[in-house]
């Protein structure tokens, strides 16, 4: 579904520039920050989980963590 949102000048640049820096798109961007307002994504228990000591996928993954979230998020939003 499309939404359309007026905005001011600075905050559509301070968006891209986000975006640009994170490797995704500004669409992608304002759809996360409206998760995490809306109570949809909760990133403190994402925090707990790894703070629990509890496994979250395999093992090996650790490594190099963000080149593969970058690569991810790239692969998602360019199909």
């Amino acid at each position: 579904m499309a939404l359309s949102v007026r905005l001011e000048p600075a905050i559509e640049a301070r968006i891209q520039q986000e975006a640009r820096r994170l490797g995704i798109s500004k669409s992608e961007f304002v759809k996360d920050a409206l998760e995490r307002v809306l109570g949809l994504k909760n990133p403190a228990e994402l925090l707990r989980q790894v703070r629990s000591d509890t496994p979250i996928g395999t093992m090996d993954t650790s490594e190099q963590v963000s080149q593969k979230v970058r690569k991810k998020l790239r692969e998602k939003h360019s199909s």
